[in-house]
């Protein structure tokens, strides 16, 4: 300790003399009365201005203030390379309010400093932790945490002030989901090399302008020991990874998406954490973060812990973890991974493997008490964001108002939308017409919550092929069926998520350790189905009713459903002032010439999108010209002759007469 006092001491300027009796840890405290009564109560939200590491001046010196959770600890010190790891140099004083929290100054230590905190726990257990809530990290394997700030000159008021509008459920969301570590690599051969944010940013904003989508979801950025968990077993909560590069670096990259009117949002996940050394589990020699019970604390789908919603301070942390991201990132919503595992007791649990609730059931009434709380508080301080469920089963009002009993999620995934829809597209369409009731199921359950439709990267991994090879028949019919499916998917109601790589047809699996297929885009045909998607996008975010009424009802209407023999499905989405989109599928490679559908609207209509188009690499049957209804055949007022063609969609406007 002498020796690392008197090295301060040689970096004090003569003018500084009167600071020269600093301890080497000071007692200082950023917690106020108000601050740990919230933290305990579960219902803190701003832990991420109190708790890690924060630089500040303390009697004219500046330094660095560490506070840390650790309520099993009998000794807790902050080790690093500015002390030699020195276990003993640098105390943190315990807290008189037996809190837990454990917290100091340190003098003269600043930015880009490594540190961990070493904790010996009550049962004389000692471990070496990063900071749950450092802002930085070393790059992986390595497991430091890095003393950091959070300034960043934002350059996004014109996107924040008009966000509201553009996150609203009333708007169109398209969303481009995105792997950052894969998307491109400066080497495609070798995993270990990525491209830095900024580069990222110079490439993948244009792109994902171009395309159209409205939304960027990315999946999980925050700080992850292991590559191949594609970021969803975290360590670092409250930090950008470092692999590409720093807090500021990522938060230019969100403010350049918002220059070009473009929203993201994060892949966020907090239904568990893996046993890493230097993570949360058992952090200070306890099950601090995590269950004590392992019917309830371990999760066997993915080898990690869960976190104890009961616990109150567990609770605070995941709460100001959210906001964190809306607040200093400027994030426009949150995807929120594995909900109904967080939900459900015995989600991928054995009979015995699990422990049902006090009432006997198998909710867990205590995540669910969260989720509530969590959306409550995120709507509150931010109205104009939206937080969207990955929850795969039938549970009431995922996407409901908390006040009416739901959850209070803005949107839900719609995972049976996306499971039928992909059963279905892999039939041979000589089939299909057995199967038509799994194309339309959806539509009886589509307005029980707000949906977003998914077509994620979960279903291009682990030998389920890619969506281009998910499609039957020959070359020309594998891209037909998958342009009619992304017809389907634009103009059914809810919004949409696209996988990167499937707006192409990437002709592999997704490999986290490699790049997208680019070099396909040299075929017409992956160029004609690139430049669909890119048209789907247009249509979708160009007709409000396609989007201004997706989550009601009265917005969608049948119009001809009863020939099965041949495959062919019609549809209308229906905007506020009398507009119709009329949707007209069909699903087998049979063109029709000249066919009849009757309609109840005296309108004419004009095409604008034909999935069959030469420019999207199909055949050319299309309509031209305006369609003029005539008297009707088949029970209903009028008839319009329709040119159908083979696997494809031909999508209509009315048109007044």
């Amino acid at each position: 300790m002498t020796t690392t006092r008197q090295k301060l001491k040689k970096s004090i300027p003569q003018d500084e003399e009167p600071f020269r009796t600093l301890k080497p840890v000071e007692p200082f405290s950023l917690f106020s009365a108000r601050d740990i009564q919230l933290f305990q109560e579960g219902s803190h939200d701003r832990l991420y201005e109190k708790f890690g590491s924060h630089g500040l001046t303390y009697e004219g010196v500046e330094g660095t203030y560490f506070a840390v959770w650790a309520p099993n600890a009998a000794f807790v010190s902050v080790i690093g390379d500015f002390n030699g790891w020195n276990q003993y140099s640098h105390t943190l004083y315990p807290r008189w309010d037996k809190s837990g929290i454990w917290e100091g100054f340190i003098p003269h230590l600043k930015d880009r400093q490594l540190y961990k905190y070493f904790i010996r726990s009550n049962s004389g257990e000692e471990l070496r932790k990063g900071d749950p809530f450092a802002n930085h990290w070393e790059v992986r394997p390595k497991t430091a945490s890095v003393t950091t700030h959070l300034t960043y000159k934002w350059k996004d008021a014109a996107w924040m002030k008009k966000r509201a509008a553009k996150n609203s459920l009333r708007s169109p969301f398209s969303v481009y989901e995105v792997h950052l570590g894969s998307w491109r690599r400066p080497d495609p051969e070798n995993h270990e090399v990525f491209y830095s944010y900024k580069e990222i940013t110079a490439m993948l904003v244009p792109y994902v302008k171009e395309m159209g989508f409205t939304h960027v979801e990315l999946m999980p950025i925050m700080e992850h020991p292991f590559d191949g968990s594609w970021g969803y077993q975290l360590t670092g909560f409250y930090a950008p990874t470092a692999r590409y590069g720093t807090p500021q670096e990522f938060m230019a990259m969100v403010d350049a998406f918002h220059h070009a009117g473009i929203g993201v949002i994060l892949d966020w996940v907090p239904s568990h954490f893996p046993y890493d050394d230097h993570g949360l589990y058992r952090f200070d020699g306890s099950h601090c973060y995590e269950y004590a019970d392992m019917r309830k604390g371990f999760h066997p789908d993915w080898n990690s812990y869960v976190f104890n919603y009961a616990r109150n301070e567990v609770k605070s942390f995941l709460l100001s973890n959210a906001l964190f991201w809306l607040d200093k990132f400027h994030i426009d919503g949150l995807r929120v991974d594995a909900v109904a595992s967080m939900i459900h007791l015995d989600y991928s649990r054995k009979a015995g493997a699990w422990e049902p609730n006090a009432h006997g059931g198998n909710e867990n009434l205590e995540a669910i008490a969260f989720l509530k709380e969590l959306n409550t508080t995120i709507y509150s301080r931010f109205p104009d964001v939206q937080t969207i469920a990955e929850e795969s089963t039938s549970f009431y009002g995922v996407s409901r108002p908390v006040f009416m009993g739901g959850l209070g999620f803005g949107m839900k995934w719609m995972m049976g939308w996306m499971n039928d829809t992909l059963d279905y597209f892999k039939k041979d369409p000589l089939f299909r017409k057995w199967y038509q009731n799994q194309i339309t199921f959806s539509i009886m359950y589509a307005f029980s919550e707000n949906f977003m439709l998914p077509l994620s990267h979960d279903e291009v991994v682990h030998g389920k092929s890619p969506l281009i090879y998910k499609m039957p028949g020959d070359d020309w019919q594998q891209f037909a069926n998958l342009r009619l499916m992304y017809s389907y998917m634009f103009t059914h109601p809810g919004t949409k998520l696209l996988f990167m790589g499937g707006e192409f047809g990437d002709t592999k699996e997704w490999n986290y350790k490699t790049e997208l297929g680019w070099h396909l885009l040299q075929h017409p045909t992956h160029q004609g189905l690139q430049e669909f998607v890119k048209a789907a996008n247009k249509l979708y975010t160009g007709e409000p009713a396609l989007y201004a009424t997706q989550f009601d009802a009265n917005s969608f209407e049948w119009v001809h459903l009863a020939d099965h023999d041949n495959s062919i499905i019609v549809y209308a989405r229906k905007g506020e002032n009398g507009e119709v989109i009329l949707v007209a599928l069909n699903m087998t490679p049979v063109a029709h010439e000249a066919y009849p559908i009757g309609i109840p609207w005296d309108l004419n209509f004009k095409e604008v999108l034909n999935s069959d188009e030469a420019r999207f690499y199909g055949s050319g049957v299309v309509n031209t010209g305006i369609l003029k209804p005539v008297t009707g055949r088949f029970g209903k007022p009028y008839d319009l002759i329709l040119r159908l063609p083979p696997l494809g969609a031909a999508i209509f406007k009315s048109r007044k007469k």
